[in-house]
C-alpha cells in the first residue's frame, strides 16, 4: 500500500501508478444484496439456472455497478493519505464496463493518479481506475473517477 503523508506528496506523484489491491472473490451472495438494495434483479444476475441455459456466461454475473461500487472499499489497499480531515467522492468522467464479472470469479483493482488540481474545497484528484478479473484478458470496468481531499 502506498502511504502520503499529506497533500504535497499526493501532487508530486501526479502520473504515477499507485498500485493494486488484492484479490477478492465476487459472490452470489453479494450479486443478490446488491439486488435487494438497488431493486435490479435481472435474471443475468439472480437466477443461474437460467443463466446457465441461455447465455454464454457459464453462471451469474455481477451488475456493472456492483463491480464499479467495489471500488470504494478496496481503495484502502492501495493507497491512503494522512494529514487530511477526509477524502470523498466527487463523481466521475467516464466509465466503461468491458468485461462480465462472473459469480465466483476474483477481482482486484488498479490505480494512476492522472492529475491533481487545487480547488476552493481542497485537492482535486482524478484516478483512472482499471478492475481486472483473474485470468482475463480485458478488465471487467474502466473509470475515470475523481476524488476530494479535504484539508
Amino acid at each position: 500500500m502506498r502511504t502520503f503523508n499529506g497533500i504535497d506528496e499526493v501532487v508530486a506523484a501526479t502520473g504515477e501508478h499507485l498500485g493494486y489491491s488484492d484479490w477478492h472473490e465476487v459472490t452470489q451472495q453479494q450479486v443478490d444484496l446488491f439486488a435487494e438494495a438497488t431493486g435490479d434483479h435481472q435474471w443475468i444476475h439472480v437466477d443461474p439456472e437460467r443463466v446457465a441455459r441461455e447465455t454464454p456466461f457459464g453462471g451469474t454475473i455481477a451488475h456493472g455497478y456492483l463491480t464499479l461500487s467495489l471500488i470504494p472499499g478496496l481503495l484502502p489497499e492501495v493507497y491512503e493519505v494522512r494529514g487530511v480531515t477526509m477524502g470523498m467522492n466527487y463523481g466521475a468522467n467516464k466509465i466503461r464496463f468491458l468485461t462480465p464479472v462472473r459469480v465466483g470469479s476474483r477481482v482486484r483493482v488498479g490505480i494512476q493518479l492522472q492529475e491533481t488540481s487545487q480547488t476552493k474545497a481542497g485537492l482535486q484528484m482524478v484516478l483512472a481506475m482499471t478492475v481486472e478479473i483473474e485470468g482475463a484478458d480485458k478488465p471487467a470496468c474502466v473509470a475515470e473517477v475523481v476524488y476530494l481531499l479535504v484539508p
